[in-house]
């Protein structure tokens, strides 16, 4: 950290850290000047978690003020006059978010506001004084509720929308509540969640389809509304258990090192984490066919879906990539080479983190899905692969959509001729359906 003199242009180090991996680009969401500007708030991975720190202005001077076994997630508030700060944190399950509160002098243990009942993902719009804040709140069953409260007894002072009519009308569908599991497979213990079909019965052996993302970006894991859910309903209507795990890697509050293990290792670890987590899975549930087990996502996720069908063609038997990353050398230095380095550096990483280069291992079947106007990933990913799939003789499937961007959704009927199309898709090769040993 430096002061900047605006005159001269002069700049002098006071703060500094040294970090052997990649940069958290969000610092300066944290950064809370306190007492005249003698201190502020700094947050910091250096014991293991994303704790807070009380830095002096000289840089000289540092208290922990976050205590525990967890990560702030995002500071909403710094009641000074009240002695504490405020934040998002998921102090006992990495699903979950909600408010806590710790004091700015690093006495005494953080505080979970958010009380218990309310199970699931909470934001905070906080005022100043931290005397009221907007509440929000969802789980993957309950559309968001808005509410203003008062702190720090949490107390409600008036619901502003309880979505109750939405709520009434997702309940009359009979959908089964999504379950939470996670899997130990040794290196670490791995998050999921299931979505059962409405007549499931355990004696049945079903087939799965894992939705799966995979990279540094985003987590698939948590328990939050999404309306992108009613299609995992949809696909657990027609008779699939539909399943997603979040391997190491993904951004998800459960500390520095399984965020940052996978530096120069996107695409290596991540697929080898969860071919792990799908083996134990079939062990573990007995409703579970180890014959018919499909993969998808999108973006990373479709990147993610390529290097399971072609690095494990013997769990996974049916994948569709959406808009995948099949050569990391192609997509944003900006985000590759934050989390790889620089290809000259990391030649093996590179080459070991993109799909393309285990095109040779399909055997099941693959569906691409692509927009040609994709500036994001650029179609020339997908034709690059699909360039090296006739070169490897693979037989495979494959829809592009033309000057569709990223989303896949521009235009009339694109996004639901795209559904359509992988439900189809999975009808066609994963039969569905609960079927006897």
């Amino acid at each position: 950290l430096y002061y900047g003199n605006v005159r001269t242009l002069e700049l002098k180090q006071f703060y500094r850290e040294r970090e052997e991996t990649f940069l958290d680009v969000r610092d300066n969401e944290n950064v809370k000047w306190l007492k005249g500007n003698r201190y502020f708030i700094w947050s910091s991975e250096k014991d293991g978690w994303r704790h807070l720190y009380r830095v002096s202005r000289d840089g000289k001077e540092e208290c922990l003020v976050t205590r525990g076994d967890f990560d702030v997630i995002e500071v909403k508030s710094v009641d000074e006059n009240g002695g504490y700060v405020y934040y998002i944190a998921s102090p006992e399950s990495a699903v979950e978010r909600y408010l806590c509160r710790s004091r700015l002098d690093g006495k005494g243990k953080a505080e979970k506001l958010t009380p218990e009942p309310f199970r699931g993902t909470h934001s905070y719009d906080i005022a100043p004084g931290a005397r009221f804040a907007l509440h929000s709140y969802s789980n993957n069953c309950t559309p968001n509720v808005y509410e203003m409260i008062s702190l720090p007894e949490h107390r409600t002072v008036r619901i502003l929308e309880d979505n109750a009519e939405l709520k009434r009308k997702y309940d009359s569908f009979g959908f089964l509540p999504r379950e939470y599991f996670q899997v130990e497979i040794g290196e670490a213990v791995l998050d999921g969640w299931m979505t059962k079909p409405k007549n499931f019965d355990p004696s049945l052996k079903y087939p799965v389809i894992f939705y799966v993302y995979g990279e540094p970006a985003s987590s698939t894991v948590t328990d939050v509304w999404r309306q992108g859910d009613l299609w995992n309903q949809v696909l657990a209507s027609q008779g699939y258990i539909v399943m997603s795990v979040d391997p190491r890697g993904t951004n998800n509050p459960k500390g520095r090192n399984w965020r940052k293990c996978i530096y120069g290792k996107v695409g290596v670890i991540p697929p080898e984490d969860h071919a792990a987590a799908v083996k134990i899975i079939r062990e573990r549930y007995p409703f579970v066919d180890a014959s018919r087990i499909g993969v998808w996502g999108w973006s990373g996720g479709g990147s993610s879906t390529a290097h399971l069908m072609f690095k494990f063609p013997d769990v996974y038997s049916v994948g569709i990539a959406v808009a995948g990353v099949y050569s990391q050398y192609l997509y944003d230095t900006i985000y590759q080479e934050r989390y790889m380095g620089l290809p000259s550096e990391n030649p093996e990483g590179f080459r070991d983190g993109s799909p393309i280069n285990f095109a040779s291992g399909l055997k099941g079947d693959l569906l691409l899905i692509h927009g040609t106007g994709d500036d994001n990933v650029h179609y020339q990913s997908c034709e690059m692969l699909v360039d090296e799939l006739v070169k490897q003789n693979k037989i495979f499937s494959m829809m592009t959509y033309p000057m569709r961007s990223h989303s896949i959704s521009e235009r009339k009927n694109t996004t639901y001729h795209l559904y359509q199309t992988m439900l189809k898709f999975w009808q066609e090769h994963l039969p569905a359906g609960g079927r006897h040993n």
